[in-house]
C-alpha cells in the first residue's frame, strides 16, 4: 500500500481585467495600507449602505444566484487593490459583516470570506474570458500596421 497523500490543488484565482471596476481609477501611494476591508458574505445582505461611504469607490455589487433577478440575494465585495483602509466600510455596515484585516492578512480572509466574486475569478474561466476576447474585431490601427 502507498503512503501517498492524494490531496486536489486548490483553483487559482486571478483578477478579472474586464471587471467594469478596472476602469476606475487605482489606489494611490506608494505603500499599501496598514489595513484592507473583506466582506463576509455570508452575512452580507447587499443594503449597499457601505457603498455611499467608500471615498475611493472600491466596494463592487455582486448580483444574486438568479440571472432573471439579479437583485435578490446580491452581496457586495471589496477590490483589495483600491480599498484604502479607511474603515468607513465596516462603520457603516449594519449588520457588521465587513471587517478590517492586515493587509499580509487580507487576501486569506478575502478566501475563507468571499462566496461569489466578479472581481477575482477562477483561472479557468479568465482562460474563457480571454478566449471570447480575442474573438472581437481588432480595432483598424492595428490591422493596419501589419
Amino acid at each position: 500500500m502507498s503512503d501517498q497523500i492524494n490531496e486536489e490543488q486548490p483553483e487559482v484565482i486571478v483578477e478579472n481585467p474586464f471587471h467594469s471596476a478596472r476602469f476606475k481609477p487605482l489606489r494611490k501611494g506608494k505603500k499599501p495600507p496598514k489595513l484592507i476591508a473583506v466582506v463576509h458574505q455570508s452575512g452580507c445582505t447587499g443594503c449597499e449602505v457601505c457603498i455611499a461611504g467608500c471615498p475611493v469607490d472600491s466596494i463592487e455589487l455582486v448580483p444574486g444566484p438568479n440571472p432573471d433577478n439579479p437583485g435578490f440575494q446580491q452581496t457586495v465585495e471589496i477590490d483589495l487593490a483600491r480599498c484604502i483602509g479607511c474603515q468607513n466600510c465596516s462603520q457603516d455596515c449594519p449588520w457588521e459583516t465587513i471587517m478590517m484585516y492586515q493587509h499580509e492578512d487580507s487576501y486569506t480572509a478575502w478566501a475563507n470570506e468571499t462566496l461569489k466574486s466578479e472581481l477575482y475569478i477562477p483561472e479557468s474561466k479568465f482562460t474563457s474570458l480571454v478566449e471570447n476576447f480575442d474573438l472581437l474585431p481588432k480595432k483598424e490601427e492595428e490591422t493596419n500596421e501589419a
